[in-house]
């Protein structure tokens, strides 16, 4: 028996890991109360029966949470504004996703005086780290149990094991047993065939946001995005809110085979663990909004952004959302989307997402200057003096390592 605890709160999705821990939770500690509670991030059908489901295996109740406004607002959107993609391709999917979710659960954990909060995060994984920094961050006295750490399931099929013999029901078997994270935002995929980076994704089996890029129609489909200070607001000039815009974007970009990405990453645990990822329209507002910064963020701005976007994605992944360097890196991109609104048209083909047209009123760009034409606005000889001192440092150091450049030889 472990720590005698009376009511603890469970993040619960109704997947394997956290399915089984409700009759592990009631085993393990006896006469406590195991309130579930489920964010919907965008999970869709896998939240039917889910209530059923939890009080069947043991939880007086199940709080089901609507956080998807949240969820894109507050963490998607800032996040996509900074341009953060960790270790430069992945989108963050599950990442942003997890402090959100956690966030709740504690606000529910201590209106409900619960004495614990469990999760059903493995010991090998980034997720334990996310949700653990985040009840840190509002409840940092708050027990935390972290059954994969202490119990003695040693694997997934040891954990079907354990769900047969607690009739808990599954919607999964042996062979379609991938560990799967959906949201509003992506779906990933770990686990089975995938675990050797050998072999080539059964994308045909797996794949539930979109098809192939070669499954994908002939004919390229169109989007305009319209932005707001780096804010999406428009789609084909519909005013919609964030919920339907990324669902709309989901299905456009699904539909032409937007956004796969097989990817081996380094975990912040250590080791490298290899995924597949469908981002279907955040792919799409990615390339959008990167598109439009071109002709509204001047160089410099740009550049330092695009230098600090890997600390910022760093932060995310670590599930480092609470802290002052994470809200300090999201002051700064805030003030560089002031000028970042207009309009960006993708087009969408077999994969591919091509820039077809961007206009902004804040634009940067200026045709009469960068024109390949006679002008009356850029005085091309002033470009001789910008260079001699632009190139002073390079001319000075040749000319003490003894080139001239006129056959000769200066002693410095």
């Amino acid at each position: 028996m472990l720590k005698q605890i009376k009511k603890i709160v469970l993040a619960y999705s109704g997947g394997l890991d956290t399915s089984i821990i409700i009759p592990w939770l009631k085993d393990n500690y006896p006469g406590c109360e195991v309130i579930a509670v489920s964010g919907n991030v965008g999970q869709a059908d896998e939240l039917d029966g889910l209530e059923a489901k939890a009080l069947a295996t043991g939880a007086s109740k199940l709080y089901i949470e609507d956080l998807r406004k949240e969820f894109i607002e507050d963490y998607i959107y800032p996040t996509m504004k900074a341009g953060a993609k960790y270790e430069n391709k992945y989108l963050l999917g599950t990442s942003f996703a997890r402090p959100v979710i956690a966030k709740r659960i504690v606000e529910i954990a201590l209106a409900e005086g619960a004495d614990a909060i469990a999760h059903g995060c493995t010991g090998k994984g980034n997720d334990q780290v996310r949700f653990e920094l985040t009840i840190k961050a509002f409840a940092p006295d708050m027990t935390i149990i972290a059954p994969w750490r202490v119990w003695d399931i040693k694997s997934r099929d040891e954990e079907i094991d354990y769900a047969i013999a607690k009739n808990v029901p599954l919607k999964i078997n042996r062979e379609t047993n991938y560990s799967k994270d959906k949201n509003l935002w992506h779906l990933s995929h770990e686990g089975l065939d995938l675990e050797d980076p050998a072999n080539e994704p059964m994308y045909d089996k797996i794949l539930e946001m979109g098809v192939t890029p070669e499954a994908a129609p002939d004919k390229p489909s169109y989007v305009t995005i319209s932005f707001e200070r780096g804010i999406p607001t428009k789609l084909d000039g519909e005013i919609l809110g964030s919920v339907a815009l990324m669902e709309k974007l989901n299905k456009l970009g699904g539909e032409n085979g937007i956004g796969l990405l097989d990817m081996v990453e380094n975990r912040l645990v250590g080791m490298k663990s290899r995924g597949v990822y469908e981002t279907p329209g955040g792919t799409i507002l990615y390339a959008a909004h990167e598109a439009l910064e071109t002709l509204t963020l001047d160089r410099d701005t740009m550049h330092t952004k695009q230098q600090l976007a890997g600390k910022f994605a760093d932060l995310v992944y670590y599930g480092q959302w609470f802290t002052p360097l994470r809200e300090a890196l999201s002051a700064f991109v805030d003030k560089t989307q002031e000028y970042v609104t207009g309009d960006v048209k993708l087009k969408l083909y077999k994969g591919n997402i091509i820039t077809a047209s961007i206009t902004s009123p804040y634009s940067l760009y200026s045709e009469d200057i960068a024109t390949f034409g006679e002008d009356n606005v850029y005085n091309q000889k002033d470009s001789e003096g910008f260079i001699n001192l632009f190139g002073l440092p390079i001319a000075v150091a040749a000319r003490r390592n003894g080139r001239t450049g006129n056959g000769g030889t200066v002693a410095f």
